[in-house]
């Protein structure tokens, strides 16, 4: 573990139909609810997504504690499938006051800079407004991909905080097998 400065922002979306149009690029996305939660599937959404962006806080979550996790009525994981293979996900979760946040969003590292982020962002939108909520909200940090916070943005998010922190992260990524991902 090593300790690291981590600038963050926290960004809601109060009114639907602020963001802008999908790309052409994430047209044929077909998402799909996961009906029967598993912390077997969760878990691996979680680090095959996650891992190029140190995404660790719940890497030591043991299989109850995601079984725990995913049994909240108020937690919904879908997956975005493009001609049948899973290419990222998102997980929402319902909170008090009319609020949706979208917990966690992201693409599959072999389809990350095909324009697939803002097709999954949108998606994610459209189901947390779905959801009944009037105000979604999500967080992004400096250790997320370069363009996730002018991608919440371009959609209609806005920043309501900005904090930084130190804390405690994996020496290194969770590494995928050698030469995974690339073509």
């Amino acid at each position: 573990m090593k300790e690291q400065r981590i600038d963050v922002w926290h960004l809601e979306m109060l009114t639907p139909g602020t963001a802008s149009d999908m790309s052409e690029a994430g047209s044929d996305l077909e998402l799909r609810l996961v009906e029967h939660p598993m912390p077997e599937l969760s878990r691996f959404l979680y680090v095959t997504v996650g891992a190029p962006w140190t995404w660790y806080m719940r890497l030591n979550w043991s299989y109850q504690q995601w079984s725990d996790y995913l049994d909240n009525p108020a937690v919904t994981t879908w997956i975005a499938f493009r001609s049948a293979t899973p290419i990222g996900y998102f997980e929402l979760e319902r909170q008090g006051n009319d609020t949706v946040e979208i917990v966690h969003l992201g693409l599959v590292p072999s389809f990350i800079g095909k324009g697939l982020g803002k097709a999954l962002l949108q998606h994610a939108i459209d189901q947390a407004w779905r959801l009944g909520g009037k105000r979604i909200w999500l967080h992004t940090c400096s250790l997320d991909h370069p363009g996730a916070l002018a991608n919440y943005i371009a959609r209609g998010f806005s920043v309501f905080k900005e904090e930084s922190l130190l804390d405690q992260i994996p020496a290194e990524r969770i590494q995928p097998w050698e030469n995974a991902g690339r073509s």
